[in-house]
């Protein structure tokens, strides 16, 4: 899904933020920056961006991009709400197959497993904990599926006009002169992409509307600049105490 289907270093030179203690990859303590808090229940921190930027190859981790970070920063916001809203209804969740298919296809588009070892490593993230992150991506995803899948249709004659308007014109372009293949050859190509385009509106849809209900909490306003905010009266920016941190979850590539 478009929004749903996405790391970090900022200089001394920004403005002070509020900072927690987090385990460091080596043991001991390090210092790690709390940077958002979505519905006064799930905090965001530095160490959420760097993982989720680790999961992503080929995004810098020693100097990442100002906008990388804003772009990891959005999208684990986002994914923070659709978890608070799967909470709320019984889905079906990750069997163990599951995570080791999706783990094994995530290692297979990095150049190697010693390069994708070595970005966890970099940001001390623990093979159990990238398995916790895997199996929550995958209920996250199940939820999605069954409240919007599961309950999409189409019909043939929205098939035929889809044929019609956005198929054949399409295929005539990308291939000038050759044979455009009849509906039916193509029927369930056709119905699984306008499922597709319709699963993808309503997900986006929820998300904006998830947003603008949501209380945003900006505790860095440095990652702030350039987000969209929402417009609820409870939303907002502040340093007021955030909640205790749980295990650290739902950050995904």
């Amino acid at each position: 899904m478009k929004r749903l289907l996405t790391a970090i270093f900022f200089a001394a030179a920004l403005a002070p933020c509020a900072r927690a203690q987090t385990p460091a990859a080596g043991g001991g303590e390090v210092v790690d920056r709390m940077v958002v808090v979505v519905n006064g229940a799930e905090l965001i921190t530095y160490s959420d961006l760097l993982w989720q930027l680790a999961l992503q190859p080929g995004a810098p981790l020693d100097s990442p991009r100002r906008e990388d970070l804003r772009r990891a920063l959005e999208l684990l916001i986002d994914q923070r709400l659709v978890a608070q809203e799967a909470e709320k209804l019984p889905h079906v969740h990750a069997t163990e197959q599951e995570t080791r298919d999706a783990e094994a296809a995530l290692i297979k588009r990095f150049p190697s497993l010693e390069e994708f070892q070595r970005r966890l490593e970099r940001v001390g993230l623990t093979a159990a904990q990238l398995r916790e992150i895997i199996h929550e991506r995958i209920d996250m995803e199940k939820y999605l599926d069954f409240r919007f899948r599961s309950f999409t249709v189409v019909t043939p004659q929205e098939v035929e006009a889809y044929y019609r308007d956005v198929f054949v014109p399409r295929r005539r372009r990308q291939t000038p002169g050759a044979i455009v293949p009849e509906l039916k050859d193509v029927y369930e190509q056709m119905q699984a992409e306008l499922i597709e385009r319709r699963v993808e509106s309503e997900t986006d849809a929820f998300l904006e509307d998830a947003r603008t209900a949501a209380q945003i909490t900006f505790l860095d306003e440095s990652l702030a600049d350039g987000l969209q905010r929402p417009d609820a009266p409870g939303a907002g920016s502040g340093s007021g105490s955030p909640p205790s941190r749980g295990a650290r979850a739902r950050t995904r590539n």
